[in-house]
């Protein structure tokens, strides 16, 4: 069996429709046959509508297939030229049967396919043929079944709404130049041709209507004549009208607090940052000489931040920042900020407490003094008479600085 070839699909471009129904499934089926009387090949093409087969048959696959379907002996004649003749009578005979005149006479019937992919059964009075197409494949069936029929659907349709006169009752001789001239004008701009073919709106109503009956619509569109032009233009910003919130939202509308200010709350108060002790200004204490000369200045730290106190509110109560500080103090650091002077009222409410400078002690008398302090001390502790103080301190080795 020889495969479809576009030659063969050209060969069936001038051949008529034939239609039989499989009386079993109520499908009908199209049929198109083309004959060669040169080699004595044929060919058939199949279609229901949705899907393409097609079988080619050689002149020996033809004889071999005729005398299996009518029960007769399968080797040729002995004679060439008999055997030749034999074959392009029963083929001529298979042809006229494949025409619109021959082809209502002949029963269809569907068979378990043996080799194609569908057994169609033809029997008239006295012989019996059969069909095995194959399937073409989705796209060359779409291909086929496209330019056999719906591009000449199309075109016909249009020749049927655009002639001023009844196709019906033309004459033949008229209704073949009819069709040819608009067979001329589609092949030429086949585009424009499918598009003046279906965008008028009788063929396009007519068409719709047509198609939502065949599929029981219950509602059926109207056939119209003029569709008018609407009026395509956007809507502008202007017209858009914003949706309006209801009154009874606007009544119970939560309230909303500001937010916090970016800044953080502690810059509201008048902090600044203690100054560095240098070794002209750090205080000395004389009753404790076990602390380090950073002590001070690190609880004084801590105490500020933990209990900050508004500068508009020392302002407001005649208060320095400094003497603030003093009342948050603890224990040990009151006893070393009596042995240090207050800062004067003219400096900024916002600047810290600085000590007075204690006037320098001659270089010479140093040594003396501290030798006399010794002695004091050491005679006022065998004595017992050394004044109680508070718990001494640990002695701290570098502290943390800010």
């Amino acid at each position: 069996m020889e495969s479809f070839t576009e030659d063969h699909s050209k060969a069936l471009l001038a051949k008529e429709w034939l239609v039989k129904v499989d009386s079993q499934s109520s499908t009908p089926y199209l049929f198109k046959f083309a004959y060669s009387s040169v080699d004595l090949t044929t060919c058939i093409l199949v279609t229901d509508t949705k899907t393409a087969w097609a079988e080619v048959l050689t002149s020996n696959q033809f004889a071999r297939r005729w005398r299996i379907c009518n029960n007769l002996s399968i080797s040729p004649l002995p004679d060439t030229d008999d055997e030749e003749s034999w074959r392009d009578r029963h083929l001529t005979l298979l042809g006229s049967a494949h025409s619109l005149g021959g082809f209502p006479g002949l029963a269809l019937e569907l068979e378990k396919p043996t080799f194609g992919d569908l057994a169609l059964e033809l029997e008239c009075n006295n012989w019996k043929w059969r069909w095995e197409p194959t399937f073409l494949g989705p796209k060359v069936s779409a291909e086929i079944i496209s330019k056999h029929l719906i591009m000449p659907l199309i075109s016909v349709n249009h020749l049927a709404f655009s002639s001023s006169d009844v196709l019906g009752d033309l004459v033949p001789g008229d209704l073949e130049k009819a069709t040819d001239k608009v067979g001329r004008t589609a092949r030429r701009t086949v585009d424009i041709h499918i598009k003046n073919a279906l965008s008028r709106p009788r063929v396009a109503t007519t068409l719709r209507r047509m198609t939502a009956m065949f599929n029981f619509l219950p509602e059926l569109p109207a056939i119209i004549i003029d569709t008018g032009n609407p009026d395509l233009r956007a809507p502008s910003a202007d017209e858009i009208s914003s949706p309006k919130i209801p009154a009874r939202y606007l009544e119970h509308k939560p309230h909303i607090h500001p937010p916090w200010p970016k800044q953080s709350l502690i810059q509201d108060y008048d902090m600044e940052p203690l100054p560095k002790p240098t070794p002209h200004n750090m205080p000395q204490q004389e009753d404790s000489a076990t602390e380090s000369e950073s002590e001070g200045a690190v609880p004084k730290q801590r105490t500020l931040l933990a209990s900050p106190t508004p500068s508009h509110q020392l302002r407001a109560s005649g208060q320095s920042p400094s003497a603030s500080l003093s009342k948050d103090a603890s224990p040990a650091l009151s006893g070393r900020s009596r042995s240090r002077t207050e800062a004067p009222a003219s400096e900024s409410d916002s600047s810290l407490v600085r000590p007075n400078k204690k006037p320098k002690h001659p270089k010479g008398s140093d040594n003396d003094d501290s030798e006399e302090e010794r002695k004091r001390r050491a005679a006022a502790i065998k004595s017992g008479a050394v004044a109680k103080r508070g718990t001494r301190q640990p002695l701290k080795r570098g502290g943390k600085r800010f």
